[in-house]
Order: structure tokens, then sequence, then C-alpha cells
């Protein structure tokens, strides 16, 4: 499993893929597409235990959708090819431009990036709203019958929907139960798709400015995240050799490039966690959804542990890492068993377990931002999945 975000709004630097920065808030013709790894010092700390032939990075695949302009709902400019791309990802990440600079022209000739926001809510919410009337004609004439009583409970879903993308507002901030957002999920509505804002900034635009500001508070009313980055500073350290990146980030006061920021902020938008698998071959981290269960989770590398999965023993994560491995947290009574309905929970770390005939491999489960997690053991045991329990 792995993240896919759609990127919408002002060009970017984010996915290293070599996007130009144009002058344009839409501008893309074609989806750029760049794949980055998701920074996790946890695999580092690992490695040094292990010592991996390989490290794998969990990664997140960043698409820059090809451009979109009002009207595109209605197929004008780009409008269906854009629709077309954004569907198919799961996320939207809406880059929007919260800088003055009389050198970077502003299609609209001035720069507010909630209007701009508001271009991009409204046709989307149009095209939405399209799919919507049309599902919304089919299922009332089935419910009118009063035999489909799946008819009935989606039509009135549907006609609640309707209302909110009338007023160009988007699905994602409704207060839909979980039954109704199971309702609605075929369809694929693209602005029930969980959204964070990344506000293009200056150097100097991180504190006391208003167009963020703005941004901040328009994101809350739906509960989106919001990420300050400041493209030009990004795109400098994409272009620089690693050795040099840190010295780069000393100098600029930074601990990190707000890229990282960007892919956990993307990871708890969609509520994915982490967890690794660690053998002398590799240590790999591995996506999944939290609260997965220890079965769940090691079928993400085979369906076959998944059924096979009997139960599971759990380690920490600073277990394994304070006692030096598997072996060193196992001789200090770290390891307890779990049945296999434990769900993936930060708190816990799962590890070990047994499955039909055959003995588990060690998987450890946590979420990207907490150094707590999950390990889990399970299924038969191949060259692939022959690994020691790390969180």
């Amino acid at each position: 499993m792995s993240l896919k975000c759609g990127i919408v709004g002002l060009p970017n630097d984010l996915t290293k893929a070599g996007i130009a920065a144009e002058n344009y808030p839409f501008c893309t013709i074609e989806p750029n597409v760049g794949v980055v790894e998701v920074p996790d010092p946890r695999l580092d700390a690992l490695a040094q235990i292990v010592k991996p032939e390989r490290i794998l990075p969990a990664v997140v695949e960043f698409v820059d959708i090809a451009g979109l302009v009002a009207g595109a709902s209605k197929g004008e400019g780009l409008g269906n090819q854009f629709l077309a791309n954004i569907r198919e990802t799961d996320a939207i990440t809406h880059v929007v431009r919260c800088f003055d600079d009389d050198n970077v022209i502003h299609v609209a000739g001035k720069v507010d990036p909630l209007a701009d926001i508001e271009v991009i809510h409204t046709e989307l919410a149009l095209a939405d709203l399209a799919s919507v009337e049309k599902a919304l004609t089919r299922y009332s004439k089935a419910a009118k019958s009063g035999n489909d009583k799946e008819a009935v409970k989606l039509a009135a879903v549907l006609d609640k929907v309707r209302a909110q993308l009338d007023q160009a507002r988007p699905v994602r901030a409704m207060d839909l139960s979980e039954d109704e957002q199971a309702l609605i999920k075929p369809f694929c509505l693209i602005t029930a798709k969980p959204t964070m804002y990344v506000a293009n900034v200056r150097e100097d635009g991180f504190e006391n400015n208003r167009y963020l500001d703005g941004v901040r508070d328009y994101a809350k009313a739906e509960n989106s995240p919001v990420v300050a980055v400041c493209a030009a500073i990004e795109a400098e350290i994409a272009e620089l050799p690693d050795d040099e990146k840190s010295i780069f980030l000393s100098d600029m006061g930074m601990d990190e490039p707000g890229l990282n920021r960007v892919i956990r902020a993307g990871f708890n938008l969609l509520g994915l966690q982490t967890y690794f698998t660690a053998g002398v071959k590799e240590v790999r981290a591995w996506t999944i959804h939290v609260g997965d269960t220890a079965p769940q989770a090691a079928g993400v590398i085979h369906t076959d542990f998944e059924r096979g999965f009997i139960r599971a023993q759990t380690i920490s994560y600073d277990d394994y890492i304070a006692y030096k491995g598997e072996q060193g947290a196992k001789e200090a009574g770290k390891m307890r068993a779990e049945g296999k309905d434990v769900s993936g929970r930060p708190q816990n770390a799962r590890r070990a377990g047994r499955g039909r005939g055959a003995r588990a491999a060690a998987l450890a489960v946590g979420p990207v931002a907490d150094g707590r997690e999950r390990l889990a053991r399970d299924a038969p045991r191949t060259e692939s999945a022959r690994s020691h329990a790390v969180l």
C-alpha cells in the first residue's frame, strides 16, 4: 500500500521531478509524477542493529495534476483530463500561493489564496454534483417503490450531499456517519477525498503572514491540515548533494526539509502508519491503516500470512532498540502474546506469532510520527519474510 496524492493549485517543486515554477496558478498540461521516501529515523536505528544488505523506506507518490481553469467541470481547458487524473488519487494536496512578488505574475492579477481555493472547490463540486444528480435520479425511482430499503437509504444520503454541493462546498466537510460514508464511497466523489493545504510562502513568510492565516482559518472549517513550505528553499535543497543538505538546513535554521512535513501530514490525513520487517537481507517499511489487526498487517506482505495467522507476540520499538534486537528483548522478558484481533494502535507493539504449519515472520507496526509501535509475527516463513521483529 502506498499513498498517492494529487497536487492541485500552484506549481510546485515538491516532487523533485523537475516541475517548472511557472507564473500561472494552473499551468501544468500533463501530470508530473514524483516518488519520495517517507522520512523515518527508526529505519536507520533498526539497520544499525540488524546490519541489513539494504534499507527500503515507505514511499509517497505525488502526482502534479494537469491544469485546471474555471469551467473545467464543463470540459473547458483541460477539465476532463484533470478530473480523470484526480479521481485516481487517494488524497488531494492543494498548493496555494501565500506571498507577494511583482516578478511572479498571478493569472488573476492579484494574490488571493482563498479565491484560488474557491475556483478549484467550485469546479470539483460541480463535477461531483453532476455525478450525484445522475445517481439520485436513478435511486429515487427505486426508493419510491418501497421495496428497496437500500435505495431509500442511499437516496436520502445523496439528497444531503447534493444540498452541500449546490453550495459549492466539499463533501468531506459534511458530518456524515460511517454508514453514510460507506454508502457514497462507490461514487468516488472528488470533494470527499481527504485534503491538505500546502501554503507556499517566502523565506520570511512563515510568521505574520495574512495569506497563510487566512488559509489556516479556511482549512479549519473543513478540518483539513495546513503545511507551510517555501518552494524556493525546497528547490534548493533538492539540488544539493546529501552531504551538503544538513549544512544548508542548519544555516537556514531548519531541522528538516518542508517536504518531510508534507509527507507526514499526508500519512496522518489518510490514517496510515508504517510497520517494519528487519533481517539480514533488508530492513523495510510497509504501510497499513491505523487500526489494522496483526493478520491484516501481515497480509500486506503476503496474503498467506493473513490466512495462516493464529496469534502474535509483541515487543515495543523502544524495547527492541534498548535491548539491541529481538533476542535481547526476548531475554529481558519484553515479549508478550496477543490474539489476532489486536489492532495496530500506536501505544502497543506487535511482533511474533504462529501460523498454520509453519513459523511466522516478525513485523513491527507504528505510525510515522510515533516512536512506539506494534510488531506482528505471523504466518508461513518464506525467504522474503525471514526477518526479525522490528517496530
